[in-house]
């Protein structure tokens, strides 16, 4: 399957953003959120930017005061993974105009709809910024 999960997480571990691409029940999801996030949280700047926590490899990077974190198989590529975030940075900050965490908090739909275009049932189906971003102009242009 490849991509588990997506998280986005200010520096105080507040989930901003969560996307799960398999059946985790809502407990299930909150504990896991809580081990990932203290776990990555906790790691320095000098540490490497992939931790293996359970069945999960997990990929993450901070930009500003937001962490992105994604939870992939052991077999996936972390290289590609941490291209893949900063894909999704750059396509939002296209879009927003330097992506901060209010940005994410007040346009939830628009970050979620970022996602779904990029990655489809835990695969990475788009990457070009343009053609993630074209739906969004046109849902803007037509409210």
């Amino acid at each position: 399957m490849g991509i588990r999960f997506v998280l986005m997480v200010n520096k105080q571990g507040q989930t901003r953003l969560a996307q799960y691409y398999e059946y985790l029940n809502l407990e299930e999801r909150r504990t896991l959120e809580g081990e990932i996030v203290r776990k990555c949280l906790a790691r320095t700047e000098q540490q490497c930017s992939f931790v293996e926590h359970r069945n999960y490899k997990v990929v993450y990077r901070r930009y500003a005061s937001l962490f992105f974190l994604v939870g992939v198989d052991n077999e996936e590529n972390e290289l590609a993974i941490l291209e893949f975030i900063h894909l999704l940075v750059e396509t939002m900050d296209r879009h927003f105009g330097n992506v901060c965490e209010l940005d994410i908090m007040f346009h939830l739909e628009k970050a979620h709809f970022m996602l779904e275009e990029m990655v489809m049932n835990g695969c990475i189906v788009e990457t070009s910024k343009s053609n993630i971003l074209s739906p969004i102009q046109l849902m803007d242009k037509a409210s």
